[in-house]
């Protein structure tokens, strides 16, 4: 077989488990399960011997991933994102609307990071991966961890609660000024907090409401059904829309505006914020 990537593991504290380890060390199998499948098909070796799924790193191993025979060679995307912040560890991207962070298709934001992001100094640099998502529809800000170091930090502090996210949106219909919303999805627990920043009248829509929205779980498409069990949907949203109030053309209109976490690293206060798009402001000029 033919070697496809190498990976030289550094210097370690505390012994990991090789499948921990490995996500995003390699650019073509980033992801978990995509390092079980490789391993399953031994193709994956650790110090020139097949790799395991219960075997732990120490550090200095090396890391070999073959090429499977009849496999096609790795195509980045070209496809310019707006970099709001970057250092040698992480970086944060402004994310349009209409393109996935990530899966089974060609044109995801994962595949146009490395093209976009410079490449890291430190040995456990990687392919840049998101370390967490934003639906199709929505914009804002996405982070990036650079390092497998990095990648491992910042799922960590995501799991821990210890990244806050703030969001905004545009909801149709008179609305409370403050609330929290603590309706189940999937049968979990998911809760959000709420405040309306502006109210406008709207012919068509009675009202139309600038909304600070701050998610305190992470479940999919929490923010869209949280307000939609309100009776307050978000502009643009033809899944949890109201008939006949579904507005077509302008998207969706929520964004992920702020980021605000303790860099696990520099242990630099962040606090990332990206202006809303301009559609909001044709709506409500102040925001």
């Amino acid at each position: 077989m033919e070697i496809k990537e190498t990976h030289l593991v550094p210097n370690l504290e505390n012994p990991i488990r090789f499948q921990e380890y490995a996500i995003g060390v390699f650019k073509t199998i980033p992801t978990k399960s995509s390092i079980k499948k490789a391993i399953k098909k031994k193709l994956i070796y650790i110090n020139d011997c097949i790799a395991t799924t219960a075997q732990f790193i120490l550090g200095g191993e090396k890391i070999t991933l073959y090429q499977p025979e009849n496999s096609s060679a790795f195509k980045r995307l070209i496809f310019d994102l707006e970099v709001v912040f970057e250092d040698d560890y992480l970086a944060i991207i402004n994310k349009p609307a209409g393109i996935l962070v990530s899966g089974n298709k060609f044109k995801t934001i994962d595949n146009a990071l490395q093209q976009n992001l410079q490449k890291s100094a430190q040995l456990d640099a990687v392919r840049p991966r998101p370390t967490h998502r934003l639906d199709y529809p929505t914009t804002g800000l996405l982070l990036v961890g650079k390092t497998s170091a990095s990648i491992l930090a910042l799922n960590t502090l995501f799991e821990n609660k210890k990244i806050r996210k703030t969001y905004f949106a545009i909801t149709i219909g008179k609305m409370e000024t403050s609330g929290n919303i603590s309706v189940p999805i999937d049968e979990k627990i998911a809760t959000t907090d709420y405040a309306v920043l502006e109210s406008v009248k709207s012919d068509r829509f009675g009202f139309l409401n600038w909304v600070k929205l701050s998610p305190k779980t992470g479940r999919r498409h929490q923010l869209r059904k949280h307000v939609a069990a309100l009776g307050n949907p978000i502009l643009g949203d033809k899944e949890y829309g109201k008939e006949g109030l579904i507005l077509h053309g302008k998207g969706l209109y929520l964004h992920a505006g702020v980021l605000e976490f303790t860099h696990p690293f520099t242990k630099q206060q962040m606090r990332i914020e990206k202006e809303l798009p301009d559609k909001f402001k044709k709506i409500i000029p102040s925001c």
